[in-house]
């Protein structure tokens, strides 16, 4: 009877040690992605934005790969970020990228492409109102807010789809917002303060 305790409990830490090395480290893993995404968000919350990018860099390149939607959610918010570090061209790209991978995926929830076009349209709504402040001709700041017209019309019909009324007067305001930038004197537009993101 002995015996079989003690063989019982060898089994038992044997099984500890197994799962510790095995399984258990990917939750270690986890747990510490989980740490730095909480800073992440603490930086945000501090508009300690740059720092915020960082540890977002940090949670994206540990995250599991099969945590897809977790991993979506976290490029997001970095390219939010970006966009309110001065990074706009970097969260253009980001955003892009993110966009077509959502758009790419059949699984995909609506509600979170929808946010992702949102925060792509409106990095490209700010680029252009930089351009022109910096007096860059028409033919290179027109595609970017043509760019932006599109997406918010884009999202104003899905809007619609979705049933979402928030979304949909939110879009239809940024769409008139785009098309008054486009057709704002240069003049006009260098006595507005800056839109706030």
């Amino acid at each position: 009877m002995r015996i079989l305790l003690i063989v019982g409990w060898l089994f038992v830490g044997l099984g500890g040690a197994i799962f510790h090395f095995g399984p258990g480290q990917r939750h270690l893993e986890v747990d510490q992605v989980n740490v730095v995404l909480t800073k992440a968000r603490a930086c945000v919350a501090a508009e300690q934005w740059h720092e915020a990018v960082d540890l977002f860099n940090e949670v994206i390149a540990d995250i599991p790969e099969e945590k897809v939607a977790e991993s979506r959610s976290v490029i997001l918010e970095k390219a939010k970020c970006q966009m309110m570090a001065a990074k706009l061209p970097d969260a253009r790209e980001t955003l892009e990228g993110l966009l077509d991978d959502v758009r790419n995926d059949d699984t995909s929830d609506l509600e979170f492409a929808a946010e992702v076009q949102s925060a792509l349209a409106n990095s490209q709504y700010y680029m252009t109102w930089l351009m022109r402040l910096e007096g860059l001709p028409e033919e290179q700041w027109k595609p970017e807010i043509e760019a932006a017209r599109q997406h918010y019309t884009q999202l104003t019909a899905a809007a619609q789809q979705m049933g979402n009324e928030e979304l949909k007067l939110r879009s239809s305001e940024d769409l008139e917002s785009a098309v008054r930038l486009a057709r704002m004197d240069l003049s006009e537009l260098q006595g507005l303060p800056l839109p706030s993101q």
